[in-house]
């Protein structure tokens, strides 16, 4: 019986890596993969998934309008379903992959962040938490050696930014993981933060 997985992490815990790994081990098995991400991600170039150790891959990039059932419908049966960056999609793309699962038997593994840089839940993934039947998180440290849980958005300073819109495409200039008591105490004291 398929599952909806939810495979979440704060920034550079290999959340993309391990999509991409996981794509390469279902084709390994000669099954098919329907691999997407949302049309907002567009970091790395608009249909490409890029991890930070360099393994990429094309993607089918999803906008926000698409019903991705009457998509995957729309196109010859795939084994299994990988999506990256899943935070982005609406609510209602959520349950559209939950139906896919349900209806069609096919698995759904949901690569994502959990919240944005003021640890508020992204829309796609607060759903994700309402409705997978498997949640998952994939661990990374913060400089000082604890759970990094806060992905912090930093100027070019590297100051932690606590203003701004929710969606900000960045990497490694643009955001660092954190744990919750060093994110409360660079806020506190505008001092720069570690980057990687």
């Amino acid at each position: 019986m398929a599952k909806l997985y939810f495979k979440y992490g704060a920034m550079g815990s290999s959340k993309s890596a391990q999509a991409l790994i996981t794509k390469f081990n279902y084709e390994e098995l000669g099954m098919t993969v329907w691999l997407i991400k949302p049309s907002v991600d567009t970091r790395d170039g608009k249909s490409a998934i890029r991890s930070r150790i360099g393994l990429q891959q094309e993607a089918d990039a999803i906008p926000p309008e698409c019903d991705l059932a009457e998509r995957y419908h729309q196109m010859a049966p795939r084994d299994v379903i990988i999506a990256d960056e899943c935070q982005f999609f609406t609510p209602a793309q959520i349950d559209q992959l939950r139906s896919l699962v349900d209806e069609d038997d096919i698995p759904v593994l949901c690569f994502g962040l959990r919240t944005d840089f003021l640890t508020h839940l992204f829309p796609g993934s607060a759903r994700l938490f309402e409705v997978a039947d498997s949640i998952t998180e994939i661990k990374t440290v913060c400089a000082c050696g604890a759970k990094a849980t806060v992905n912090a958005r930093i100027d070019g300073e590297g100051r932690v930014i606590t203003a701004g819109e929710q969606v900000f495409l960045g990497g490694n200039d643009s955001y660092v993981a954190m744990c919750h008591r060093c994110w409360k105490r660079a806020i506190r004291e505008r001092k720069p933060v570690l980057r990687p």
